[in-house]
């Protein structure tokens, strides 16, 4: 075990997925409370054969940790497209729409910048609603073992020059099965293969409310 002490290590955030080569109690990023370093929690689980529970509700998590989550949402990014455009068009179509000449122009543009406008906002709320249930998924949710299901890459969406990752999951809660998905910018590990044991947050009166600990 000493010679474990003299490896340098890597503590990584289970929430936001921040990477710090020293511990501390808090991660700077999120504001999460920090694990012990990940290769021994690795080590302790194969050694006990058990999987790494999380610690008891409610978990200190930052509110903030919503607006990463967002920032990694490809709904969220392309609706943000679609409000600038609205903008710009509004924009242009006020103006055009002042002028009595140009009124027949005008009046296209603002109602196809209304739409863009109006669509994209109505989307961005949507992602905020779901990531704010995410947020309290890893607040107060219940621990329970399950399985990782699927793994694939979404090629429809890339963030920051990357493709995320989708990670399927299975979990039963009182007899009843339930599916679950994340997705993730960071590369997944061996643990996240299909197959292979996960420990699945659940809300206790709604288990359709659910994600993986650590987040990936």
């Amino acid at each position: 075990m000493a010679d474990l002490y003299n490896v340098e290590m890597t503590i990584t955030c289970p929430w936001c997925g921040t990477s710090y080569t020293a511990f501390q109690n808090n991660c700077r990023n999120c504001g999460a409370p920090l694990p012990p370093p990940a290769e021994l929690e690795k080590l302790t689980a194969r050694k006990s054969g058990k999987l790494q529970m999380p610690p008891a509700p409610p978990r200190e998590i930052a509110d903030s940790y919503i607006w990463r989550l967002m920032g990694q949402d490809g709904w969220v990014i392309s609706s943000a497209v679609f409000v600038l455009l609205g903008v710009i068009f509004s924009f242009v179509g006020a103006g055009l729409t002042i002028g009595i000449i140009t009124a027949f122009v005008g009046i296209p543009f603002l109602g196809m910048g209304l739409l863009f406008l109006g669509g994209g906002l109505a989307i961005i709320y949507w992602r905020y609603q779901e990531a704010t249930n995410v947020l309290n998924v890893l607040k107060h949710g219940q621990a329970k073992e399950g399985e990782i299901t699927g793994l694939e890459p979404n090629y429809n969406v890339r963030i920051n020059g990357r493709t995320p990752w989708n990670v399927y999951y299975r979990f039963s809660v009182d007899g009843k099965d339930f599916d679950g998905k994340v997705s993730t910018l960071n590369d997944p590990s061996f643990f996240l293969q299909p197959g292979s044991p996960a420990v699945v947050l659940y809300l206790a009166e709604a288990p359709e409310h659910n994600g993986l600990y650590p987040h990936p």
